[in-house]
């Protein structure tokens, strides 16, 4: 079986113009990256056309087994192309982090991928670059500002906007700065987060034009004073600036699928320390430009759901059509106790016990009130009992479940699937709602989704974490969604807890606010927002011959 960077490097791809053309673009509506990526212009999203229906794809708890999440949503967009719908994918971008470390990109896999795969999971079109500029420049702005006089006061002990990085470093976690004498600025404590961590990265994927990006660049809270009141970007006069780093970055990015079904992907925040979902841009310009968009949102659907129910769907003003929970067996199997090393062998008990986090998931995303449907991601090792098992645990519920064979067969193996979301779409109830009202306080806010989507007893937080809530209280920056950055291994905020947890409360030990993406972040567990490289990273891997060819990128 060739691997998925061969069989990305056999397919025959279609002029990138061509792409555009096929979903209404024309040469003016378009900034080219070559022979097969281009930027569409925001000016699309102003010629008022009806929005088409949004499928959201998301998961169970992710398992060192795989779920292949990103792989069934490109099948099933493909697999809706080959039904004559018109239908474009809306993924994220892929960090560097994952690509070199552990878990790989996000382009799908097997014969259900967006190409070319080399570029969208490498240097792409140089928006995760654009971010990481503009984020760095505030912070260099910062640590100017305080070596030129520090007239707003600045307590440096509190400088809250972190230095960013698109690779997993550990050694930057913590950081001391501005070294070496008075030349060379204030010293202080800093630290690194991921580039897909960075509140300019929300601030990307929330935005609804440039000039709503613009202003919310400049409500960042960067730091506090020496009084406690905190201190915005726009007080150092750079949103400007920033924004203007953001210019092209700011642009969904058009590629095609092994099909050469039309793909958008711009964004990538992580689910599990950021809200997990590509740009309010991408979607609603796929929306506009199609009758289907296929999106997916990271991780499991107590993260990524969640987040793009309560995030993005608020801000954006989207209202999903259906949602696909995608599991498989193996990866079932795994949360029913059984280790990685076992998983290829039938074990009925294991998956019974294990799909509980499915039927977790499915309550879940009925909480919002539209249709689901369950997509088993074939494995070739999974037992004709075993995928029966599922589909009739999925039928008690009254719950579409299709069996996806995409990763072998592209759209082929994801028909049967695009039925059932079509059916769902067509005959079923959507009344969406998202499950919180923003007004509440963070305490509520945070105890209905600890409550009603991980199933905890409650929350507890560190004395820390009741100050940080307090002071948000008093400046009037509480009233915004919650994001909650916890493991997304499990439903509770112990990795290790795996299938549908009981008895726990949700340990939250941080508060702070993103301010200009318009959300709070609460830090639970050991959940590091800068994460590190395994024992053997993916880059040991990786090689580069003399006519250009890459092996090893999967």
């Amino acid at each position: 079986m060739k691997t998925d960077i061969e069989i990305a490097q056999g397919a025959k791809m279609n002029p990138i113009s061509k792409v555009a053309e096929k979903i209404g673009l024309k040469e003016d509506d378009i900034d080219f990256y070559g022979k097969y990526k281009c930027k569409i212009s925001l000016d699309v999203l102003k010629r008022g056309k009806s929005e088409g229906k949004l499928i959201l794809v998301t998961a169970i708890n992710p398992t060192p087994a795989g779920e292949g999440k990103s792989t069934v949503t490109v099948g099933l967009g493909d697999a809706l192309a080959r039904k004559n719908k018109n239908v474009i994918i809306a993924l994220r971008e892929p960090s560097l982090g994952p690509v070199f470390g552990v878990k790989g990109g996000a382009a799908g896999g097997g014969y259900a991928q967006v190409v070319p795969m080399e570029d969208i999971n490498l240097h792409f079109t140089g928006d995760m670059h654009a971010i990481t500029s503009a984020n760095n420049l505030l912070c260099a702005t910062i640590d100017n500002h305080l070596h030129q006089g520090n007239s707003l006061k600045i307590d440096q002990r509190r400088i809250v906007f972190k230095r960013v990085l698109d690779i997993n470093d550990r050694a930057l976690r913590n950081t001391v700065v501005g070294l070496g004498g008075k030349i060379n600025g204030v010293p202080r404590e800093d630290g690194f987060m991921i580039t897909v961590a960075s509140e300019i990265m929300a601030i990307l994927c929330l935005s609804t034009s440039l000039m709503d990006l613009k202003e919310r660049i400049s409500n960042i809270v960067v730091a506090y004073d020496i009084d406690g009141n905190p201190v915005y970007c726009k007080q150092l006069n750079v949103e400007g600036a920033l924004a203007l780093l953001m210019k092209d970055a700011i642009k969904p990015n058009l590629v095609q699928t092994l099909e050469n079904t039309p793909a958008i992907i711009h964004g990538g925040p992580f689910a599990n320390i950021a809200h997990g979902c590509n740009s309010i841009l991408a979607t609603k310009t796929a929306l506009s430009l199609s009758d289907y968009t296929v999106t997916e949102a990271g991780f499991g659907a107590d993260l990524g759901a969640e987040k793009f129910f309560d995030i993005k769907c608020r801000y954006g003003n989207i209202k999903p059509s259906c949602t696909v929970i995608v599991a498989t067996v193996r990866a079932l199997k795994h949360h029913g106790g059984l280790m990685k090393s076992e998983l290829n062998i039938p074990n009925i008990d294991a998956l019974a016990k294990g799909i509980e986090n499915l039927g977790k998931q499915i309550e879940n995303v009925k909480k919002y009130k539209i249709p689901v449907v369950v997509a088993i991601n074939k494995f070739v090792s999974d037992s004709q009992e075993e995928v029966q098992f599922i589909k009739e645990y999925c039928n008690k519920l009254n719950v579409r479940c299709s069996l996806a064979d995409v990763w072998e067969k592209g759209g082929e193996g994801g028909l049967e699937l695009a039925e059932n979301v079509l059916e769902a779409i067509e005959k079923e109830d959507n009344n969406f709602k998202c499950l919180y009202d923003e007004k509440l306080s963070i305490d509520e806010k945070l105890n209905i989704i600890a409550t009603e989507i991980y199933g905890a007893d409650g929350v507890t937080f560190t004395d820390a974490a009741k100050k940080q809530i307090d002071e948000l209280h008093n400046f009037n920056l509480d009233k915004l969604p919650i994001c909650v950055a916890k493991t997304q291994y499990s439903l509770s905020d112990n990795a290790s807890l795996l299938g549908r947890p009981s008895g726990f409360k949700i340990n939250v030990r941080e508060v702070k606010v993103s301010n200009g993406a318009g959300f709070i972040v609460v830090l639970t567990g050991n959940v590091m927002t800068m994460p590190g490289l395994p024992k053997v990273p993916a880059a040991e891997r990786m090689d580069i011959h003399e006519d250009g060819s890459i092996e090893g990128l999967f």
